[in-house]
């Protein structure tokens, strides 16, 4: 009765453990955890287990599996063989399994030693078929297009459609619109005999094995997605030694190859890892992190490049797009590689983009430099705007198309203990923002009008330097008016400088005409009986003066055509009345003689025309129109 009664206990042990156990890895491994509590129960769940049972077993796998594995065609081009191959393998183990607790019965120990050895011959024979499955799976699904959600054929398609014939050619992408793609590299079929085969080598401890045959073919796929997007494979070294038109060029493929890679390269390699092999979580992680690893370098490589190369001021606005594209795509890279094997990629990616956002704080820096250090070399004929403050006024107004950006890079940059705050106060700068960039436009509008100042004292007129800098500052005012410059340095700062205008003009009034309307002045002396001969004097150095003034300026410009109707307008406010009451008193005297007029030259029309001829060298250079 005891003996029936051990023999219901090992029953009941082994129907437990097949109810528990989901797989055959947890059955054996309940059924150790019964065999702990008596060692009589081990002996019991064992004992039916001889060594002939042992050899039987063994023999009759080794003859099923040799069979398949000396075949010289693939397994699975026979969907049968393929099934049986399976059926075998997963025996061969699960004995291997059942077999290792008994490891130190010497005969079991060496019947062990020839399971495991077949089992290393099944896995390279599975590891072989893996990778002719992917082979021909991307072969006759022409993996250059694949199964995608929609509109995938204008990814990956040649410019004009036509056909090839050189087997290395590789055609360039077609501009991407739409990234809501997934690309399926491999029919479905394939994918399910992949995973069933990455199922069996993962479960034998092959997993570096599968997942190494499956990263070199993906990573294949991958390369040759980026030649179609026609970027390079370029060291730093290399970027860095590029002439800048090229680097341009890289920089525009270099955009659009992150975010296909991001948005559907990557995305899509993402699915099909977590296909071949679901249920196995961290064997996906890892594949994906073999296949995507390489060409996520690559792409951060560059934009390593980039940032840590030149400061010049002229690559700022590539610098800003490569900047953009990093910051847009940051989820991207949050989400795709948020697993174990992505934090370095992660944290490259972080240090990469904040190197980019160092780097345009740099180009701003060197701006500033380059705008100090114009030297002031000849003077800009008849006073019009000097090219380095139109080369630096369309340099803000385009950079400030990406306020927003340009904002966010800029804004730790201000504070009282910040390098900022020792810049602005080492160069006696007052700023009166509070935003991160619009201080910085402050400092380099600053620096800009200073030079212009220095610039404008190489005019021995002092009258001529007033119009240099009313036309330079007009053409500021007009840059920073309704745009985002503008909105940076507010309506004070514009209010101030239009101030600034208007006292230019004052001064250009005063140091041309002030002397003119002195002689042309009427005192009550004037009425006494020599007063003929006092104002023929006075109109003759009128004349003189004015002829000087009119010759003089003929060739000063006034670039934009409002303000110079101002001016002529203001100077003829001024001048005309006052020659008119001049000649009209001149005309009224009776010993000015009957022949008086001929000491007129000119008629206050004549004074009005040669006015409206002032600046009009000028003329031809309208308000420039906003951009």
């Amino acid at each position: 009765m005891a003996d029936n009664g051990e023999e219901k206990l090992v029953a009941i042990a082994r129907q437990i453990a097949k109810s528990l156990g989901r797989t055959e890895t947890m059955t054996d491994d309940i059924i150790k955890i019964f065999s702990n509590f008596d060692g009589r129960l081990r002996e019991k769940l064992t004992e039916k287990l001889s060594d002939g049972d042992v050899e039987r077993i063994l023999n009759s796998l080794d003859r099923q599996i040799s069979g398949y594995i000396s075949l010289d065609r693939s397994i699975w081009s026979n969907s049968a063989d393929s099934s049986a191959f399976l059926d075998s393998v997963d025996q061969l183990i699960a004995s291997v399994r059942n077999w290792t607790p008994l490891a130190d019965d010497k005969n079991i120990s060496s019947y062990l030693d020839r399971a495991e050895d077949l089992l290393q011959q099944s896995m390279f024979r599975l590891e072989d078929e893996f990778r002719t499955l992917v082979e021909r799976g991307a072969d006759s699904f022409d993996s250059t297009r694949g199964e995608s959600a929609h509109h995938h054929d204008y990814y990956y398609s040649d410019d004009d459609g036509s056909v090839e014939d050189d087997d290395n050619f590789i055609p360039l992408a077609q501009p991407v619109t739409d990234y809501d793609i997934i690309i399926d590299a491999l029919p479905a079929g394939t994918i399910g005999d992949l995973h069933e085969i990455a199922k069996r080598m993962v479960v034998a401890g092959y997993l570096k094995e599968c997942s190494h045959v499956y990263s070199t073919y993906r990573r294949e796929f991958l390369e040759e997605s980026f030649s179609r997007l026609g970027l390079q494979k370029l060291s730093i070294d290399e970027v860095q030694k590029m002439q800048w038109a090229q680097l341009e060029d890289e920089i525009e493929k270099w955009v659009k190859a992150i975010k296909v890679a991001l948005r559907i390269l990557f995305p899509s390699e993402r699915r099909l890892c977590d296909r071949i092999f679901l249920g196995f979580s961290s064997a996906a992680d890892l594949s994906f992190m073999e296949v995507c690893r390489g060409s996520t370098i690559q792409l951060l490589n560059f934009a390593d490049a980039v940032a840590i190369g030149s400061r010049a001021p002229e690559r700022l606005f590539k610098v800003l797009d490569v900047y953009e594209a990093v910051s847009d795509l940051m989820p991207e890279f949050e989400f795709i590689f948020s697993d174990q094997y992505g934090i370095t990629l992660r944290n490259e990616v972080i240090t990469i983009w904040k190197r980019l956002g160092e780097a345009i704080r740099g180009v701003f820096m060197e701006l500033e430099n380059l705008i100090r250090r114009d030297p002031v070399k000849a003077a800009v004929p008849g006073g019009g705007v000097h090219p380095m403050n139109r080369y630096v006024m369309n340099y803000l107004r385009a950079a400030c198309r990406s306020r927003r950006t340009l904002e966010q890079i800029f804004e730790e940059s201000v504070g009282p203990h910040s390098s900022n705050f020792e810049y602005s106060k080492r160069d006696n700068i007052v700023l009166s923002s509070s935003s991160s960039l619009a201080v910085r436009m402050e400092w380099i509008m600053e620096f800009l009008e200073s030079n212009l100042e220095g610039k404008s004292k190489i005019y021995r007129d002092k009258t001529l330097s007033s119009v240099f800098m009313m036309n330079n500052g007009r053409y500021i005012v007009q840059k920073v008016k309704d745009n985002d410059l503008g909105t940076l340095l507010g309506d004070d700062w514009i209010r101030k400088h239009e101030a600034k205008i208007k006292q230019y003009h004052v001064n250009y009034q005063r140091g041309t005409w002030s002397k003119v309307l002195a002689v042309l002045k009427i005192d009550s002396n004037s009425l006494s009986p020599v007063a003929p001969k006092n104002l023929r004097d006075k109109l003759n150095l009128f004349n003189t003066y004015f002829e000087e003034i009119c010759s003089s300026q003929s060739t000063w410009v006034i670039v934009d055509e409002y303000l110079g109707e101002e001016l002529r307008a203001s100077i003829r406010g001024s001048l005309i009345p006052a020659y008119r009451n001049f000649i009209g008193r001149l005309q009224a005297l009776v010993d000015f003689g009957k022949h008086g007029d001929r000491h007129i030259r000119y008629s206050v029309e004549d004074i009005e025309a040669r006015i409206g001829e002032l600046f009009q060298s000028g003329s031809g250079i309208r308000r420039e129109p906003s951009k």
